[in-house]
């Protein structure tokens, strides 16, 4: 399957809500599997539909299953109904929410597909979602089949709290890391609630030019773990104040020796849980902010109704 491009240029930065991501293009991490031709239906306007996830790749616990779709689309209902998913060969009880995307250029809705709790450890995960010639809404249907075949690794776990300014770090349930960090000043508070690792990069360019809180920074060790800008990363410039009270412009920051070991370590889709930030919970759409929508309003289907 082709690669999605990113058509929205945002700005990336360190600075809580405000910042947004700016980086040129962007695409998933593969592709998954056609099982049809994507040969329109005859049934209505097209809607095709393309995954993030990649055959074979291996994520984080926390990932959901992501399908971008290419028309905004006003029923989830045949949709959720074909969907079949597996993990370790047992059918899986799982849920869709859809929402509004301005992610990928002509996809305006995206799809998320997510257990009540998160996906077992070390799991083989299989999604058959055959919706060829299924209505997607009044004049709407969708083109195109897809199979997927995921893993999962070790479930790694962070929690990070406000109140002892700590980042405590599990895999499988064991201890690896205890870091000291500091979050977001008052100002530019930290997200609270759960986040999910969403990229990788060795050195980040984070710029914000907002009154009163402009800055041009080049930063090593950066996991991202919003859309609007926050990211766990390594801050040699606050040292002073990691571990003893939070000062950053909303980012987790990290000495760069332990920034580099998290960074060594983690896998997108692993599990980031925010404790007395003194910010709002991140918002669902910022991201992977999934697992802050309640599992009864998850299984409403969001945008359009599922059931």
């Amino acid at each position: 399957m082709a690669a999605l491009v990113v058509v929205v240029a945002l700005v990336a930065g360190c600075a809580g809500q405000s910042a947004n991501w700016r980086g040129g293009a962007r695409s998933p991490t593969g592709a998954a599997s056609p099982s049809s031709s994507g040969t329109p239906s005859a049934a209505g306007q097209p809607v095709h539909v393309r995954l993030y996830q990649s055959d074979g790749a291996t994520y984080g616990v926390g990932i959901p299953i992501i399908a971008y779709l290419s028309a905004t689309i006003t029923d989830g209902r045949a949709f959720a109904a074909a969907t079949r998913v597996t993990v370790n060969g047992s059918p899986a009880q799982g849920a869709w929410y859809f929402q509004k995307s301005a992610v990928y250029q002509g996809y305006p809705v995206e799809a998320h597909y997510r257990l009540q709790d998160y996906w077992p450890a070390h799991a083989s995960i299989h999604l058959d979602l055959p919706v060829q010639g299924k209505s997607a809404g009044a004049g709407l249907a969708f083109d195109n089949s897809l199979t997927l075949d995921m893993s999962t690794g070790p479930a790694n776990i962070s929690k990070i709290d406000g109140a002892s300014e700590r980042m405590v770090v599990t895999s499988d349930g064991q201890q690896v890391f205890s870091f000291p960090v500091s979050l977001g000043k008052a100002s530019t508070p930290t997200f609270g609630g759960v986040k999910v690792l969403m990229a990788k990069n060795r050195v980040e360019h984070m710029v914000s030019n907002t009154p009163g809180n402009v800055y041009d920074l080049t930063v090593p060790w950066s996991v991202r773990i919003t859309n609007s800008g926050e990211f766990i990363h390594a801050a040699s410039w606050n040292g002073g104040n990691i571990g003893q009270r939070s000062t950053s412009h909303g980012c987790t920051n990290l000495n760069e020796n332990d920034a580099h070991q998290f960074f060594d370590f983690a896998q997108v889709g692993d599990v980031a849980v925010y404790t007395n930030t003194g910010g709002p919970t991140m918002p669902s759409w910022d991201g992977y902010g999934d697992w802050n929508v309640s599992w009864g309003s998850w299984q409403g289907g969001g945008l359009v109704p599922t059931s």
